[in-house]
């Protein structure tokens, strides 16, 4: 599953990191960022297994601003 953080749009509320802190972090700008185990490319970009599915849409689906998208 692809994991993609619009960054321009992230207001680094931290919802992503209380509800899925293996794959999320808020960096020293104050924005979320993909964890460096998932990351590709860049900061907003990443992949995760199976195994964090749920918690990447829950964090997905309750960004106030809706900057984190996923793709299967």
């Amino acid at each position: 599953m692809k994991v993609l953080i619009d960054r321009e749009n992230c207001i680094g509320c931290g919802v992503c990191e209380a509800l899925c802190p293996e794959v999320f972090e808020i960096d020293e700008e104050g924005l979320s960022r993909i964890k460096e185990p998932y990351r590709a490319e860049n900061l907003g970009k990443g992949e995760v297994g199976e195994r964090l599915k749920s918690c990447v849409e829950e964090a997905s689906n309750s960004c106030p601003v809706s900057a984190i998208r996923v793709k299967d």
